[in-house]
C-alpha cells in the first residue's frame, strides 16, 4: 500500500516507521508536516496514495482544514483518511466524520498499544475493496 503520513511531530513520524519496519510490511510511507505541504504532495505525487493517515494538530493548516479542502476536490474526495491523533476531544471527532474521514484512532502512550492499533489498521486497509479498485 501507498500510505501518505501527514504529521508534524518528528517522533510520531518515527514510530509509525519502526512500526511499519518491524511488522516487517512493505508498504510504502510518504511523509508531509502540515496539510498544505500534503495538498502540493497530493497534486505532485502518482499514485495517489491508497490511505491518508492524517494528524489534526499541525502548523500552518491543521488536519480539519485539510479535510475539507481535500473532500471538496473531485479527484481527491475517495481517498481514505483515517486520524492518527492525541485529541480525545468529542467536537474533533464529530467533526471528522461529518467531513468524511475513514477512520479516528487515538495514539496510545504505550508502544506495544500503538503498535497494536496500527498493525489492525493497516492490515484493515490492506484488505479492504476501495483500496483495490
Amino acid at each position: 500500500m501507498n500510505i501518505l503520513l501527514i504529521e508534524d511531530d518528528m517522533i510520531e513520524t518515527m514510530k509509525l516507521q519502526r512500526t511499519v519496519s518491524k511488522l516487517q510490511l512493505k508498504h510504502t510511507i510518504v511523509e508531509a508536516k502540515n496539510g498544505e505541504e500534503a495538498l502540493n504532495t497530493l497534486k505532485t505525487t502518482i499514485p495517489l496514495p491508497d490511505i491518508i493517515l492524517l494528524d489534526l494538530n499541525m502548523p500552518l493548516m491543521n488536519g480539519i482544514e485539510f479535510l475539507k479542502i481535500l473532500k471538496a476536490d473531485d479527484k481527491l474526495k475517495y481517498l481514505p483518511t483515517i486520524i492518527l491523533t492525541t485529541s480525545e476531544n468529542r467536537s474533533d471527532l464529530l467533526e471528522c466524520y461529518k467531513v468524511g474521514i475513514a477512520g479516528y484512532i487515538i495514539k496510545p502512550l504505550k508502544y506495544e498499544d500503538y503498535e497494536s492499533k496500527l498493525h489492525t489498521v493497516l492490515n484493515y486497509w490492506n484488505i479492504n475493496e476501495l483500496v483495490k479498485a
